[in-house]
């Protein structure tokens, strides 16, 4: 089979399991040469191969809808249905999305990037169908890791409750971006080693298939009798006492059990999970072997040793910052640390090794993170959320409700924040300020380096009331410590360059850009001072004054939303305060970020030295009324 010919899934429906399995292969040697060169998330997609094939072989898409939960195992999908030659662009500018994407293909039913949402998505497809007389099948598919978000356990009750119709795959690999958690997981690991429960219910409804029709209080009793056998044999069977019919545990890399699987649900009216069991990176040796989550998602590697290409030397910000907050809570028994599913992307491994005792990963349930940081702080604790600014949004109620109306002393590190390139829309952290800032009791923060994180970090474990930290994706600088004299204080802006013309303010990595336009706006005559906004709330009021005072145009950059970011706070002030300078913002202007090199991105945005340059002239001659020389 050429792989490069496919341009729809239908021609599976001929295929016997002998050339499946060779397709199977196929896909594999594709997947892990075309991964190695683009990177993408391929430890999950290897271990979902036979059953992505055996879900396009048994169901018709797009007449039947797969609902991929998170959407990161869903590459087998988009080679099904013709999109293998867009592979060399995967998670690149303008190129093939990594995730299922409506305007990429009709097959594409369903968009995610967060975990949990395959079941709630599905119980809405699956209740229009009904409502509009349509017959085809609805078939989420969503992993163990998933299985425990909040989301997810509230649609399955609604599932079971309504009896609506379809197929959940569950498909269990024990791993999400790290090992799985908590008692969900347990409660999906005695179902993966206890074949003897399904054995036995089957050869009991067999029996009683056979039954002579006797009457219906025989028949009514045998039933009572088979449904009592399983509490003999597993305690609680969690989806049936939900109501939904469970299949399992089928080996996921097995066609004829896949098949059987599928088929029984298909004839069943109601819904059905199909319990499969999965290996992560099956197939390919280094991602078969991971048990930290490295081959969950990553960069180019080189296939015959899995090497890792273009490790910078200097530490992660996620690194530096749970470093030194484990630093701080060697000498605090009071802080502890927390993370929804992601000590490894955190990079908190080192916290929860050293002092496991004071180290929480709740799995994946944002919500719960946050409100369990908030019980943390109400007995007296310093918790420490490490959380992606992504996933913050998914906690914005407890945030608000939980932590800031109370005032407690919770610490979030806001990792990711700002664009992070390859995952896109979803994933940016471009948020945050948005919906952070109105919080009346938060503090909001952004540092410029790792010394000046440093000094944050003091300040956010001495400080009363909520505080959150914005760190970016990437690596820190690799500036030496020593010797630090500057004193941070609270709510205080930096100037970092004088000017008399103009000011140009930003925060975070984007304040390099506005030094480097800064230094070339000087050959236009232009004297642009900069300042670091490095508290994006409380804001230094008092310099806003003396800015305003002047009357000089200000120009701000930021790598955020407009909409509630830090120049319309600005904006909102200097209005306030009956100052009239001339004002221009540079930031995400209303639209959704999709993926590419971060690079390509903030050039189509605007975040450049150059447009910075080009814009504080535009805005030089708005203010003074005439056109400044190139």
């Amino acid at each position: 089979m050429n792989l490069y010919s496919i341009k729809e899934p239908s021609f599976l429906k001929e295929m016997d399991e002998e050339e499946l399995k060779i397709l199977a292969q196929d896909i594999r040697d594709f997947l892990i040469e075309s991964c190695s060169r683009t990177g993408g998330h391929i430890g999950a997609n290897l271990g979902v191969v036979e059953l992505t094939l055996a879900l396009h072989k048994h169901f018709n898409s797009p007449e039947d809808r797969l609902i991929f939960d998170v959407g990161h195992q869903a590459y087998i999908h988009k080679i099904l249905t013709g999109r293998i030659n867009d592979f060399d662009s995967l998670r690149q500018y303008k190129g093939l999305c990594g995730f299922p994407k409506l305007r990429e293909s009709e097959h594409d039913v369903w968009e995610a990037g967060h975990s949990s949402t395959s079941l709630s998505a599905a119980m809405g497809i699956a209740k229009a169908r009904d409502i509009k007389g349509e017959k085809n099948y609805v078939v989420p598919i969503i992993g163990d890791g998933a299985l425990t978000g909040g989301m997810a356990l509230e649609a399955l009750n609604h599932i079971g409750s309504d009896r609506t119709d379809m197929t959940i795959i569950l498909n269990d690999n024990e791993m999400s971006i790290a090992p799985n958690v908590g008692a969900v997981h347990n409660m999906l690991g005695r179902m993966r080693t206890n074949t003897q429960y399904n054995r036995v219910k089957h050869d009991i409804e067999d029996f009683l298939n056979r039954l002579p029709q006797v009457g219906v209080k025989l028949r009514d009793m045998a039933d009572r009798i088979k449904d009592s056998m399983k509490y003999l044999i597993v305690n609680g069977i969690f989806f049936e006492e939900l109501g939904i019919k469970y299949l399992g545990p089928v080996d996921g890399h097995d066609f004829e059990e896949l098949s059987n699987a599928i088929q029984i649900s298909k004839d069943y009216n109601g819904p059905v999970v199909i319990h499969v069991i999965t290996k992560k990176g099956k197939g390919y040796h280094p991602a078969e072997d991971d048990k930290m989550g490295k081959w969950h998602g990553l960069g180019p590697y080189k296939i015959d040793t899995g090497e890792v290409l273009g490790s910078k030397s200097t530490p992660s910000w996620s690194e530096f910052m749970s470093n030194t907050v484990l630093e701080h809570a060697k000498s605090d028994d009071r802080i502890v640390a927390l993370t929804p599913a992601m000590p490894v992307g955190s990079k908190l491994t080192k916290f929860q090794n050293e002092l496991p005792e004071r180290f929480f990963d709740v799995g994946i349930a944002e919500q719960h993170a946050v409100t369990m940081s908030a019980g943390l702080a109400a007995s007296g604790m310093r918790p420490y959320l490490a959380i992606y600014s992504t996933f913050l949004q998914r906690g914005f109620d407890q945030l608000l409700h939980d932590v800031d109306r109370q005032n407690l002393n919770v610490f979030i590190g806001i990792d990711r924040s700002g664009l992070v390139g390859a995952d896109g829309e979803t994933h940016q952290g471009v948020f945050d300020i948005s919906f952070i800032t109105p919080l009346p009791n938060m503090t909001l923060m952004m540092p410029k380096d790792e010394i000046e994180a440093s000094q944050m970090i003091d300040l956010a474990f001495s400080h009363e009331g909520p505080i959150a930290l914005r760190y970016p994706r990437g690596n820190v600088k690799g500036l030496k410590q020593e010797g630090t004299s500057e004193i941070l204080e609270y709510g205080k802006w930096e100037l970092m360059a004088e000017g008399d013309d103009m000011t140009i303010i930003s925060f975070g990595p984007t304040l390099d850009l506005a030094l480097e336009a800064s230094d070339t706006l000087k050959d236009a005559g232009i004297k642009a001072g900069v300042v670091n906004a490095r508290f994006l709330k409380p804001m230094d009021h008092q310099m806003l004054n003396a800015l305003g005072g002047n009357g000089k145009p200000i120009l701000t950059v930021e790598e955020s939303m407009l909409t509630g970011g830090l120049g319309s706070l600005i904006a909102s002030y200097l209005a306030d305060n009956d100052y009239n300078n001339a004002l221009h913002r540079i930031g995400i202007d209303n639209e959704y970020i999709e993926h590419g090199d971060v690079g390509k991105l903030l050039e189509d945005i605007g975040i450049t030295a150059e447009n910075i340059v080009l814009q504080s002239k535009l805005l030089m001659e708005r203010a003074n009324g005439k056109q400044i020389k190139n």
